[in-house]
This record gives C-alpha cells, sequence and structure tokens, in this order.
C-alpha cells in the first residue's frame, strides 16, 4: 500500500493559526500606522512565514506522513521546535510588544525559577527525550489527545528556549558574554545525543512502526535511523548557525560596552 499524502486541514489548528495571524496583523497595522520603524516589514514577512511553516506541519500532508513514517515525524517535531518558534519571535519588535511587555515581566517574576534560561534548556532537552520514550511515542501515533499535547509541548518549550535567545524584550536573566553560546550549546547537544542513539540503534524501539511495511520502502530500522540522522544533523546545523550569529552580537555588544565606556572616561576628564 502506497503512502497517504492527504491534507488532515485539522480545524483546531487551522483555528489557532488564523487567530494569531489576525491578532498579528491588526497590532503590525496599528504600530505601523504611527511609528513606522517599530514595525518593520521585514518582522511582518517573518511571522507569516512561522505561521506557514506551523500549516505545514499540522495540517499539510507532512501531518499525515508522520503517522506513517518516523522519519517524517521528525520532520514535524524540527518544524514544531524550532522553526515555526524562531520565525514567530523574529516577527517580534518592543514596540510590537509593548502593550503585553509590563504583563510579561510580571509573569517572569512570578515563575521564579522557572524563568531563567537554565530552566528553559532543561525543558527543552527533557520533553524531547520524554516524547520519545516508546511508550509515549507509540501513543502519540495511536491517539489524537497525546499527538496535540504532544505539539503543544513542543511548541511552548519550543517557544520558551528561542524567547531567551532573540530577545524581544529585555529580561532579568538576559544571556550576556559567553551565556547565549553555552545556552545554546547545552541544548543542542543534549537533543543531538537523543539522535544520535535513534541513528545506531539496532533494534526498531518503537513497536507502532515494527512489522509494519514502509510506504516509501525503507524497512523500520532504516526509517529510524534516518529519522534519528535527519534530528542529530538538524541540531549541528542550527547550532551552528546560531553560534556563529550568537558570536557576532556578543563581538558587537562587547564594542558597543567599550565606546560607551570610552564615552564616559573622555567625559571625565573633562569635567
Amino acid at each position: 500500500m502506497g503512502p497517504d499524502y492527504a491534507w488532515t486541514l485539522a480545524p483546531g489548528a487551522l483555528l489557532s493559526i488564523a487567530v494569531a495571524g489576525a491578532v498579528y496583523g491588526s497590532r503590525w497595522r496599528a504600530v505601523r500606522k504611527h511609528e513606522r520603524r517599530g514595525a518593520p516589514a521585514l518582522r511582518l514577512v517573518a511571522f507569516v512565514a512561522g505561521l506557514a511553516v506551523a500549516l505545514v506541519a499540522l495540517v499539510s500532508p507532512v501531518d499525515r506522513l508522520a503517522e506513517q513514517l518516523f522519519v517524517m515525524h521528525m520532520v514535524q517535531h524540527i518544524l514544531l521546535l524550532d522553526l515555526v518558534p524562531l520565525l514567530c519571535i523574529l516577527g517580534f519588535t518592543r514596540i510590537l510588544l509593548r502593550p503585553a511587555t509590563r504583563r510579561v515581566q510580571a509573569v517572569e517574576r512570578a515563575l521564579g525559577p522557572l524563568a531563567h534560561p537554565a530552566a528553559a534548556v532543561v525543558l527543552y532537552v527533557a520533553v524531547i527525550w520524554l516524547w520519545h520514550v516508546p511508550a509515549l511515542y507509540d501513543a502519540t501515533i495511536q491517539h489524537d489527545v497525546a499527538h496535540v499535547a504532544e505539539h503543544l509541548s513542543f511548541s511552548l518549550v519550543g517557544g520558551l528556549y528561542w524567547w531567551h535567545v532573540l530577545s524581544p524584550i529585555r529580561s532579568r536573566h538576559r544571556l550576556r558574554g559567553i551565556g547565549p553560546l553555552a545556552y545554546m550549546w547545552s541544548a543542542k547537544v543534549g537533543v543531538g545525543f537523543l539522535g544520535v542513539l535513534l541513528t545506531f540503534s539496532p533494534d526498531v524501539l518503537y513497536d507502532v512502526y515494527a512489522g509494519k511495511p514502509d510506504p516509501w520502502g525503507m524497512t523500520p530500522l532504516t526509517d529510524q535511523n534516518v529519522g534519528g540522522g535527519l534530528m542529530a544533523i538538524e541540531q549541528a546545523i542550527v547550532m551552528g548557525i546560531a553560534l556563529g550569529w550568537l558570536f557576532v552580537r556578543m563581538l558587537n555588544e562587547s564594542e558597543a560596552e567599550d565606546r560607551r565606556a570610552e564615552r564616559y572616561e573622555e567625559g571625565a576628564e573633562a569635567v
């Protein structure tokens, strides 16, 4: 039997994405009308791209194929954990978020240690490992409620993780210096290790695939190994790109601080 490429068109996903797009679009237009620099067109493009990727992950044939192929389930995970939150957060500016800034900061204070970047790393890695425990993974394929819970948890921890990296609002625990580099490295290595284990596993870990003919002609074990390899490679690529960007940002911040210090010293000498 060939693969099923049908669109799922899940009503809940479609409604959520439509509401997110409407709310963001309304706010972007309001800011754009009064303060053009606060709502650049590229920010709108980034947010819309994030919603488009969410549609691909949740209602396109990707969602249907994820039920049939481990490797496509990994593709879906990559989209929801990294690409969707990354693009959507890039769509924000401090001005666009201004109505919610105090609420976000209040939530941050209420969460206490849970708002620290270290907690985001632990949650990011732990949630991914948890949903790859065989019993839980099989449940996501067999039960819609478990599948939705998995998607929601991935979106939440992915959003929290990338929030600390991109910092659209100044945080009490803002990553500085080499902090962002350590933050990114620790999370991506933690997830990449899971990918390596799946790549080189000699056994099929998930009963939901065992004994079933793969619609793309791979054995269940090959499918699992390829999916694990995809996970490990994606983590390495994202980590490499992000580390390069963070390193450049760190240098720029260091130069800016040096310039401010020099101006302060010159002003003090003038007095």
